[in-house]
């Protein structure tokens, strides 16, 4: 919907526009160089981003003078807002991949949030490979960068189910190869910790099981973490709903002896934490691995409440046999 009314927007700015539309694609780039007020060059971006399709010239004047904006407003300069949207619609109507770094800086670059939803947008609107480009990003970039192209990736249109699992895998990944604690100090970490929560939430809601060896991983550092009560323990449970969600028979081996280790403490001691205790009753139904029946029949005859047991008892219904 943003991009429809940005461009139905260039419509009437070209229509109302006072530029000489006879001008060469080069002419209205000279023209608007030298251009002092901002409405008019902004009016000459339009014409050029409608003129200048597939003149490559035109294309990377454009990306450089969007590039010098980011870069000016990265180091604490000033810069017109104004020409920063105009440069990111030019850039959406002149629809060429080679912008894609130039968009990629913008949202980067801590403008307005106005500013960098257009950048989104447009990043997600023109042509070219955003799967590869954005898988680059996360392989190899900083640790924000590799955020943001997660976040990018997540919140994309034109990334099917099977592109934003691929990218949200390799997030998880890079994430889990880099060790960052969850509240780790030291620079990236933060970021790289986002990065791996929100690449198990995007895992999680599409079943996607081709990750279920690094959903191992994350749930033992996040076992880890919590034990130490570095992380809240909705992160925990949410660790244990990802193995539910795309674990294997491993996952539930592995949750199938930590409700024996329950079982055996709540029967020893009479304490137990009952929501943790549902989420891996709930994981291991989802993952249906007659491989803990026993340890699913126990908590029957253990005195949970009502809802634990009868939650036990679906997951043995759908175990599978």
């Amino acid at each position: 919907m943003l991009q429809v009314l940005k461009r139905l927007l260039f419509a009437l700015l070209v229509f109302l526009s006072p530029v000489v539309f006879g001008d060469s694609p080069d002419a209205l780039w000279d023209r608007f160089l030298g251009h002092p007020d901002s409405k008019e060059k902004a009016e000459l971006l339009v014409e050029l981003s409608t003129s200048g399709r597939g003149n490559r010239n035109i294309i990377n004047n454009v990306n450089n003078y969007l590039m010098e904006m980011n870069s000016l407003f990265s180091s604490g300069k000033n810069v017109d807002y104004m020409m920063v949207s105009a440069g990111i619609s030019a850039i959406m109507e002149l629809n060429d991949s080679s912008s894609y770094p130039v968009l990629f800086t913008a949202i980067c670059a801590g403008y307005p949030e106005v500013i960098t939803s257009e950048a989104y947008g447009a990043l997600d609107y023109i042509n070219g490979n955003l799967h590869q480009f954005l898988s680059g990003i996360i392989a190899n970039n900083p640790p924000m960068e590799k955020f943001t192209a997660l976040r990018a990736a997540t919140s994309s249109r034109r990334l099917n189910v099977s592109e934003r699992g691929q990218l949200a895998e390799l997030a998880l990944e890079q994430a889990l190869a880099a060790g960052a604690g969850s509240y780790a100090a030291s620079d990236g970490s933060a970021d790289l910790t986002a990065m791996r929560y929100a690449a198990v939430s995007t895992l999680a809601s599409l079943r996607w099981t081709r990750a279920s060896a690094l959903a191992l991983n994350h749930y033992h550092l996040i076992r880890e973490e919590y034990l130490r009560g570095n992380v809240p323990k909705n992160r925990f449970i949410e660790a244990i709903a990802f193995l539910g969600a795309v674990g294997n028979s491993d996952a539930a081996l592995v949750l199938g002896l930590q409700l024996g280790l329950i079982n055996a403490r709540t029967e020893r001691t009479g304490v137990f934490d009952s929501e943790i205790t549902l989420a891996i009753v709930q994981a291991l139904g989802q993952l249906g691995s007659n491989a803990v029946y026993d340890q699913l029949l126990y908590v029957s005859s253990m005195p949970y409440p009502g809802y634990i047991r009868s939650a036990a008892r679906d997951a043995i219904d759908s175990l599978k046999w």
